[in-house]
């Protein structure tokens, strides 16, 4: 049985359970053969998890972009309605993750990915007839219920290929497909949207037909390439045709299972026990509070970046591309945040950095208003691009170290994902159309939530340095008992064999 988190040290996963498949494997593998199996996994999971990432993040944020190009005025819509379907797309996320976990669950992780690519890509398409208030709800409802689920369930699917050491990088790794989308979307925009007129049709027309149609074309290369399990090693589109050798399997598979046993127990449910234990665990809920503090702001600012780099005086189509430069530097500042936590092991200390720069860019962007130079306020919206989002996944990492075994862990995650998701519903009534284009107010709001996820990351940090302090404390005690035990049992001896001496000696 593990132990308690309470007395585990935070910077030790817990020791593996026992389990009688664990138990009769055995390392007959050479290191230079995992690697190569290893790497092999990287090169084909890792990038096409990653790419899906990637479509749904253009799929989901082109709608800032289009924003940019009279779209509210072309369906016909306000500020305020406009806010109303983002809170769709994400109440349609929050209602349908966990249905859609169980299907992935129990059809395979290919399978169910992939036809999500295909979903959510139509629906993307689609979105470019949309021409009044009730189809433009519609279809953002759509499009987070078909969004449901994917996040998550990359994030299992990736759990179940890697040991729970190598996880982390992934997971910052998937992010990072994320991350290049929320990018790209505003850099290809500026060249889409240089479309209207084609057809007599809008430029967002064409951003939505062509980042829904990308996204179409790559479910076919999820369907044809991404391995559903270790039982089942094959792909949608190629049910006999394994991406892995037998012995490529049996090397990957059996290094997961000696890490964590639990992954090879196949089960259809998560035990009422693993809910009562992740959903009583106060440190998993303040994980939980730290995303729906970061991610709200976050959400609700990257809608409208391209909107307000256009009220510093910049042509709409130049403000989408401005906006992906602190998006695209955001990508080498996240992967150096996460060396860090996980080469260091600095989890909290990263996470709070992280919220704090984020923070830092709100406290710019709201002091700015009173300047009168745009590239001032220019920098203000790089700076809050560049250190807004990454502390997601570093928070998600760090929350990983509180959970003792898998079903709490993927429990975890479901939490973490749907806080993201509930954060988007507040968040896009951040910014209303009364305090536009300054957004002195959105900003103060986003000050003041930001504060909120500081305060609890620094005290959820503490809290780790406690058990840290306690643990090592512990540990030198058994050391200290185990060295007295020995000195006694020495003790011991050395008089038995004084009273030997002494009798076995001749008398005088």
């Amino acid at each position: 049985m593990s132990p308690s988190i309470k007395s585990a040290s935070p910077d030790q996963y817990p020791p593996i359970q026992n389990d009688e498949e664990a138990l009769n494997l055995k390392v007959d593998w050479s290191a230079e053969e995992e690697a190569r199996a290893k790497r092999k996994l990287d090169f084909i999971v890792m990038p096409l998890l990653t790419l899906g990432f990637f479509c749904l993040q253009l799929d989901r944020g082109n709608i800032a972009n289009a924003i940019t190009n009279n779209f509210m005025e072309d369906v016909h819509i306000t500020q305020g309605q406009f806010n109303v379907g983002q809170q769709m797309l994400s109440l349609g996320i929050v209602l349908f993750e966990i249905p859609s976990n169980m299907i992935l669950y129990r059809v395979g992780a290919g399978k169910w990915l992939t036809l999500q690519l295909f979903l959510f890509g139509i629906v993307s398409t689609f979105q470019a007839f949309q021409n009044s208030y009730g189809s433009f709800i519609a279809t953002r409802f759509l499009l987070g219920m078909t969004e449901s689920g994917f996040i998550p369930g990359g994030l299992w699917t990736l759990s179940t290929w890697y040991t729970r050491q190598e996880t982390a990088k992934r997971v910052m790794f998937f992010y990072f497909g994320n991350q290049f989308g929320q990018a790209s979307s505003k850099l290809l925009a500026y060249g889409i949207l240089h479309m209207a007129g084609v057809e007599n049709r809008p430029g967002w027309f064409w951003l939505f037909v062509i980042m829904g149609s990308f996204t179409i074309f790559s479910g076919f290369v999820l369907g044809f390439l991404l391995p559903d399990s270790f039982k089942n090693p094959y792909s949608s589109f190629l049910p006999g045709r394994s991406m892995f050798t037998a012995r490529e399997l049996h090397i990957l598979r059996s290094r997961v299972l000696l890490d964590d046993p639990m992954k090879g127990k196949k089960k259809r449910r998560i035990g009422l026990g693993a809910f009562k234990k992740a959903f009583s665990d106060w440190r998993l809920w303040i994980h939980f509070l730290i995303t729906l503090a970061n991610n709200g702001p976050q959400r609700a600012f990257d809608t409208y970046s391209p909107s307000i780099i256009t009220s510093f005086g910049f042509p709409s189509l130049t403000s989408n591309a401005l906006a992906s430069v602190g998006l695209f530097l955001q990508i080498p500042v996240s992967f150096c945040f996460s060396y860090v936590s996980d080469s260091l092991n600095l989890r909290g200390q990263t996470v709070i950095a992280g919220l704090c720069c984020h923070l830092i860019g709100y406290i710019f962007n709201r002091c700015f208003t009173d300047v009168d130079l745009r590239g001032v306020r220019y920098f203000g919206v790089v700076w809050t691009q560049t250190f807004g989002t990454f502390s997601h996944p570093l928070n998600i990492a760090w929350m990983s170290l509180a959970c003792d075994d898998s079903e709490v862990r993927a429990l975890a995650m479901a939490m973490v994902i749907m806080g993201a998701n509930i954060a988007g519903i507040y968040g896009a009534q951040i910014f209303q159309a009364d305090d536009k284009p300054l957004y002195r107010r959105g900003f103060s709001v986003n000050i003041a939530v930001l504060s909120v996820a500081v305060c609890l990351a620094i005290g959820r940090f503490i809290d780790d340095w406690f058990r840290r302090r306690k643990s090592r404390n512990a540990a030198a005690l058994d050391v200290l008992e185990t060295g007295s035990e020995e000195n006694d049992e020495a003790l011991g001896g050395e008089k038995g064999q004084s009273k030997t001496l002494v009798q076995d000696s001749p008398r005088r």
